[in-house]
């Protein structure tokens, strides 16, 4: 299972999640949605992901829900377990990439050079994750790595901001960005779902 270039395109703008008290999961999730946003990605760095997910599936309906931080197979077996729309990696290996196709689990691998890129394409892949983005060249480096390599999309995650993304976006090989600005800790601590909703809903305005 590869994830295409078509999928990523709708997703536009995919908030990066941290969530570390599942009773938060729905409302955030349900905050986004009702600023526009079509997709999220939770990681799986805190206990409380797995749980996370599993009440954003059973609850929120309209919305992509994926999983990012997965980096070994017994995350790919939780989250096909689960049955989450698609799952996010900060790199990749063959063997995660083998196992994930043989789960059924849509992966979006993680790479930062154009070797890695290569790697991937020779797996079957045409579309990754570019991370951390800013960091490991931004936008000079997708134009890049576009010149020799124009088949391939990506989705750069890493250092993008409300001010920057949509340069990100114009870009012909990006599909869609990630990011965490989106969901500010400070506004999950206070259980302040509005202003997750606004912060949404004037990111999607840049992209509609």
């Amino acid at each position: 299972m590869a994830i295409t270039k078509e999928f990523l395109e709708p997703v536009g703008v995919m908030p990066v999640v941290v969530i570390d008290r599942v009773e938060d999961a729905v409302p955030i999730t349900n905050a986004l949605k009702a600023g526009g946003i079509k997709a999220v990605e939770v990681t799986l760095r805190t206990a409380a992901a797995l749980d996370a997910i599993r009440a954003i599936k059973a609850e929120c309906e309209g919305v992509l829900v994926g999983v990012g931080t997965v980096i070994n197979e017994q995350n790919l077996k939780d989250v096909a377990e689960i049955g989450v729309d698609f799952a996010v990696s900060p790199g990749f290996t063959p063997n995660l990439i083998k196992k994930s196709q043989d789960l059924g689990v849509e992966l979006l691998p993680g790479v930062a050079s154009p070797s890695e890129v290569m790697v991937g394409m020779e797996l079957g892949l045409t579309c990754f994750k570019l991370f951390p983005a800013v960091a490991v060249g931004g936008i000079p480096l997708l134009k890049s790595i576009g010149g020799p390599l124009p088949q391939v999309s990506f989705c750069p995650t890493g250092g993008l901001t409300m001010e920057s993304f949509t340069d990100f976006l114009a870009l012909p090989n990006v599909a869609c960005v990630g990011g965490t600005w989106l969901v500010p800790k400070d506004a999950v601590e206070k259980q302040d779902w509005q202003a997750i909703t606004d912060i949404a809903a004037k990111t999607t305005a840049k992209i509609s």
